[in-house]
């Protein structure tokens, strides 16, 4: 096979599975509106990672390196977005009676994985250590697509709903501050791990 399938659905859904920055958001935003309010969000996120993997598989990793500065300024613009984004979380409280604004929607969700660093690292990982040297580009693209939106499809959403079942039990709750402090500790410390240390999770 010119596509490792199998071994890349397998290490897609540890990547994807496992928390970094869009799954921190998801669990925030799950916690912060109910699960159903966010589910707009969750598609547009899912959505999202297409985004990238078109164009990575059709030439995005030549430009790259030809063009190595400007994906440096495009990673450190990413990782600032995702800082925004966890300043957000932490700053939020779980009272839904409170809730000051509407859910993020489906365009919200649509520019995470794009502005993920992590999301980069991960697709660009895929093609490079799970695609055969010669494979046609349109093979190679759909086939990390649909592996990758098949594990985003499931886990996503759990993530969300881990996020709503967590608000209704630490909700008004001392506890809840730093919970919340928390989630967006471990979204900042995801993306300074895949700018410092090379992870790949999403």
């Amino acid at each position: 096979m010119t596509v490792a399938t199998t071994s890349f659905l397998i290490f897609a859904a540890s990547q994807v599975g496992t928390p970094g920055p869009a799954n921190m958001v998801l669990l925030g935003t799950g916690a912060r509106f109910g699960f159903r309010a966010a589910l707009p969000f969750v598609g547009g996120v899912i959505l999202g990672k297409q985004l990238i993997i078109w164009p990575v598989g059709f030439g995005l990793l030549h430009l790259a390196d030809q063009a190595p500065a400007v994906f440096t300024v495009l990673k450190y613009a990413s990782a600032a977005y995702i800082f925004w984004l966890a300043w957000k979380i932490a700053n939020t409280r779980l009272s839904r009676q409170q809730a000051e604004g509407n859910a993020p929607g489906f365009l919200a969700g649509l520019i995470v994985h794009p502005l993920n660093p992590k999301a980069w690292a991960m697709i660009i990982a895929g093609f490079t250590g799970f695609v055969a040297v010669g494979t046609p580009s349109f093979e190679a693209t759909v086939t990390i697509a649909l592996c990758l939106l098949f594990c985003q499809v499931i886990l996503h959403p759990i993530w969300t709903f881990a996020g709503d079942r967590i608000a209704h039990a630490v909700e008004g709750r001392p506890v809840e501050k730093y919970l919340m402090w928390t989630l967006a500790g471990l979204t900042v410390a995801s993306v300074l791990f895949v700018l410092f240390g090379g992870g790949t999770h999403p």
